[in-house]
């Protein structure tokens, strides 16, 4: 069937010509009989065949008594048509007849008495099947129970979505009553609902054809204005047997129960999801700030459109006491995370330093230790939230409208808040919200401690290992020096590298890099005892390998550490350098105009094994060669055969050649990678004329 346009009143009312027939007189297939006052047929409908089985030829003009009346029943029938006749009194009721096969049948009959224009007196009557009409009352009989006693809410709709009828229980759900409900439309009965869609939803059934089933709507009703229900509604297009459209029927079913089960396991799954997303993507560093920018990425968009990770600055410092605080405090925004742009990134920024006072929300979140929830912010709130009356405009311009701060907690100590603000997503926060961010924040208060106490260990070994190295390289005869120390990235703790260049006696002057393993204090500690004995070793005219003997007997009493070395003496006056490794990678000799190469030494035995023998080994280093020194964190990777990496490395220094401080630069710039765990120590001597 092709589109249906539904007919407004006023159109019908334009349009002449009769409405179409109705359907239930052709289901029941009425007969309609006229009889003179002899009883005779004079008027026989068409229905009449069915009826009674006789054409209107063989039924007209003969008695209805004995055409349609067994024997055994005329007398009744007479004395009946007697009375219909005389009195003018209807008589209705069930009357069994002759069909004209012979058999008998229950018709149902309506009889009065009819007068015409010339005072005629006639008899109608009105007949339709017993067992059909009883058929049709019980159809109607049971569908009239279920509509009423149904436990779903029913309606009937014309074709201009007007209700024509409202079920009880219906009624009930939409908290207004069933006569309130008739000749009015949807989006005048629930204006709390989305009436436009549920219109349009009527009219597309109403066009089509095709019933919609279970559609899911969201809302309230004046049954129950304070809190939202779900419900299941399923529209079908009602047609008469002949196919005229008639209207649409709509059923409705409470399923808040199942919504809210539903919504409930959705929002459980979510949180998992969440946590789980927040377990690999925070803490994946050492670095406090790359922590708290995890931990503000994590949590938008799903918990808030914008986050922000402030930090005591006295927690950083470690000047915090344990115990209850008082009075204004000093935060430090770590991390800013937003959905979108939006003005509210612009009342807090990364890096910023700012003091809040007591009054302030934030403020009470780390001294009451406490999540701070405003589920509907107003003006005076967002004064509380923000740092000064600009940044709580920008709030307002946003359309800031809920707030929750959680306090970052590790070790029974409060490390500042994660501060939450939904202005896009329309819900407020609520107390699974609170539950979410508290359980975010508690994980991530652990990583970021632990960033901070890795970083302040890590900041004082490299204060120690740096005021170990040597500062400024002295002048020296012959000999032109350049150094770099990098250390590890701060996400590792420094280790053991060191270089120094020591002068010696005659103009000669000792080179030497190391490389103590392992990390930490005690490796710049351990780092700092071998540089000053190599320092008083060399002063004694040693050779190399000597001096490599003695640090090897003084490694050898550390416990747990040992130590790659390489110590070179370069002597200006017959431009000789001698050299002896303990376990260290080979230094690479750059002769001026010359391809760089690596120095083929014995490797030797890395400081703290004991009892393998050192050799020195001599070369010559012309003014303009250089030799480059250098420990293993410049070329090692974990991805990479070492030998490629020296060849790397080979390959670099050939290439025009820089000055020595930019070709330190240069060598790290090119062979290091920036996530790379090791620390690097670099020593470049250039043979210069002796003076």
């Amino acid at each position: 069937m092709g589109a249906y346009e539904p007919l407004g009143e006023a159109e019908r009312d334009r349009r002449a010509g009769p409405s179409p027939p109705g359907g239930l007189l052709d289901l029941l297939s009425v007969a309609a009989v006229v009889l003179d006052t002899r009883g005779r047929i004079v008027f026989w409908s068409p229905q009449a065949d069915e009826v009674f089985g006789y054409t209107a030829e063989e039924a007209l003009g003969r008695y209805a008594a004995q055409l349609l009346v067994h024997e055994e029943h005329r007398d009744l029938v007479v004395r009946l048509f007697a009375e219909v006749m005389g009195s003018g009194a209807s008589w209705a009721g069930a009357f069994p007849i002759r069909y004209k096969d012979g058999s008998t049948r229950r018709v149902e009959f309506r009889n009065m008495r009819l007068l015409d224009d010339q005072g005629d007196v006639y008899a109608l009557g009105i007949a339709a099947d017993h067992a059909t009409l009883q058929s049709v009352e019980t159809d109607l009989a049971l569908s009239e129970q279920l509509v009423s006693q149904s436990p779903i809410g029913l309606a009937l709709l014309d074709t201009d979505l007007r209700y024509l009828l409202v079920n009880p229980a219906l009624e009930r759900i939409n908290g207004i009553p069933a006569a309130d409900h008739i000749g009015r439309r949807p989006h005048e009965i629930l204006p709390f609902l989305d009436a436009e869609s549920i219109e349009l939803a009527l009219r597309q059934v109403l066009a089509t054809g095709t019933p919609l089933i279970d559609q899911y709507t969201v809302g309230r009703t004046p049954a129950d204005p304070d809190h939202d229900h779900a419900w299941s509604v399923s529209d079908y297009r009602l047609e008469t047997p002949s196919g005229r459209v008639i209207g649409v029927a709509t059923s409705v079913v409470d399923v808040t129960e199942r919504h809210r089960a539903t919504t409930e396991a959705e929002q459980a799954r979510r949180r998992l999801a969440l946590l789980a997303d927040a377990s690999a993507r925070v803490g994946t560093t050492l670095e406090v700030e790359q922590t708290a920018h995890e931990l503000a990425q994590v949590a938008v968009p799903d918990l808030a459109d914008v986050a922000a990770v402030d930090v005591l600055d006295a927690v950083l410092a470690f000047r915090r006491t344990s115990g209850p605080q008082e009075g204004s405090e000093l935060f430090r925004t770590l991390a800013v995370a937003a959905a979108c742009p939006t003005p509210a990134t612009t009342a807090m920024k990364a890096g910023d330093l700012a003091a809040y006072s007591a009054d302030r929300l934030i403020t009470r979140c780390v001294h009451t230790a406490q999540p701070i929830v405003i589920a509907h912010t107003k003006e005076k709130d967002l004064q509380r939230i923000a740092r000064d009356a600009d940044g709580a405009a920008a709030l307002t311009e946003a359309g800031v409208h809920s707030y929750l701060a959680v306090p970052l907690i590790a070790r029974n100590e409060v490390l500042g808040t994660l501060d939450l603000l939904r202005a896009r997503n329309p819900l407020p926060f609520d107390e699974d919200d609170v539950l979410l961010a508290g359980e975010l924040a508690a994980r991530a208060a652990v990583a970021i401690d632990n960033a901070r106490w890795h970083q302040s260990v890590r900041n004082t070994a490299e204060t120690l290992q740096r005021s170990l190295l040597p500062g400024h390289p002295p002048h020296l005869t012959g000999l032109e020096v350049a150094s770099l120390y990098q250390p590890a990235q701060a996400s590792h703790e420094v280790g053991g590298d060191w270089y120094d260049v020591i002068p010696l006696d005659g103009d000669k002057t000792a080179l030497v890099v190391g490389d103590v393993m392992g990390n930490g204090i005690d490796a710049a500690a351990t780092m700092g005892r071998l540089r000053t004995a190599t320092c008083a070793f060399a002063d004694l005219d040693l050779t190399p390998d000597e001096v490599l003997q003695h640090l090897d007997r003084i490694t050898h009493g550390l416990e747990h550490y040992i130590a790659t070395c390489v110590y070179a003496v370069y002597d200006p006056r017959d431009h000789r350098c001698r050299i002896a490794n303990a376990g260290h990678l080979p230094p690479v000799l750059a002769p001026a105009g010359h391809h760089a190469r690596l120095l083929n030494l014995p490797t030797g035995a890395p400081l703290g094994v004991g009892g393998i023998p050192f050799h020195t080994t001599a070369f010559d280093l012309h003014p303009g060669d250089r030799l480059i020194l250098y420990t293993d964190g410049l070329v090692e990777t974990r991805h990479h055969p070492i030998d490629e990496r020296l060849g790397t490395l080979l390959h670099t220094l050939d290439e025009p050649r820089r000055p020595l401080e930019e070709t330190c630069q240069w060598l790290l710039h090119s062979l290091r990678h920036p996530e790379d765990h090791d620390d690097v120590a670099i020593l470049i001597a250039q043979a210069a004329p002796a003076h």
